[in-house]
């Protein structure tokens, strides 16, 4: 029998979420961002995480808009740089002090192709120096700094359980993940840290955006109104899921699923 602390036990409830720090990696844009957002809107504070210095200064403004007007400065702080980067990581931790959450969002679409086209460096640059190794610098880096009932929360998506022709790798990233979610819930529930990951559906972000035939409203709404609920996601929908994985301190091991009901069809 296990002589541990048991996990504090609180209320599962977003409002929770005041007072304490997240970090959100990939935080400048779509559902990092929304994260962001909401989370200040609760009385978090925020600690974004983004390759692009404009765009993450834009982020922290508008982040720091939906909290109170006399918010202090370090309410919303903003990190550039690669959020695998282990001085980066270093930065962002130091700058935010004591961190109760971390967020990953970063990423995009790798290593796409059919399998027979691909180079061993296309392959090794997504499942090994690339973004998996991310993965693993961002949960080295929290899982020595969180506290009892703090939590690390990754991103998926359903083509993991839906796959098709052209992203064998990219959706080895997204199963790796998923795994790596589960075994280090086991492997921190000793020290009361949670580990989850959301799987997202199709959301109407900048990287869905970016895709051929989805640079208009138009064209997401037409595309969008084939899926079961007639749209796409909204980051915000998506990165409440977030929120509530972090407010829930019963919740480990999971990876919740956010697509509208795609995998349904």
């Amino acid at each position: 029998m296990s002589t541990a602390t048991p996990i504090p036990v609180r209320s599962p409830l977003p409002s929770v979420l005041s007072g304490t720090t997240a970090v959100v990696i990939g935080g400048s844009s779509g559902i990092g961002l929304a994260a962001g957002v909401l989370l200040r809107s609760v009385g978090a504070r925020v600690v974004l995480v983004g390759r692009d210095p404009d765009r993450l200064k834009a982020a922290v403004s508008r982040v720091r808009g939906a909290g109170p007007a006399e918010d202090p400065d370090d309410a919303v702080l903003g990190v550039p740089g690669d959020g695998g980067d282990e001085q980066t990581l270093a930065e962002a931790f130091g700058r935010a002090g004591h961190v109760d959450h971390v967020y990953v969002t970063a990423g995009g679409i790798s290593g796409a192709g059919p399998l027979t086209g691909l180079s061993a460096d296309d392959i090794r640059t997504t499942l090994g120096s690339g973004p998996l190794q991310t993965v693993f610098a961002i949960a080295r880096a929290a899982a020595t700094r969180l506290p009892a009932g703090g939590s690390l929360t990754f991103s998926s998506g359903i083509l993991v359980v839906r796959p098709y022709p052209g992203m064998t790798v990219p959706l080895s990233l997204g199963g790796a993940v998923e795994t790596l979610t589960r075994a280090l819930a086991v492997e921190l529930a000793p020290a009361r840290v949670r580990v989850n990951t959301v799987r997202y559906g199709r959301i109407d972000t900048p990287l869905l955006r970016s895709l051929p035939g989805l640079d208009s409203d138009d064209a997401v709404a037409a595309a969008g109104s084939t899926a079961p609920l007639g749209r796409f996601g909204t980051a915000e929908e998506a990165a409440a899921a977030a929120l509530f994985l972090m407010a829930n301190n019963y919740v480990t091991g999971q990876v919740i699923t956010v697509d509208g009901g795609e995998t349904l069809t």
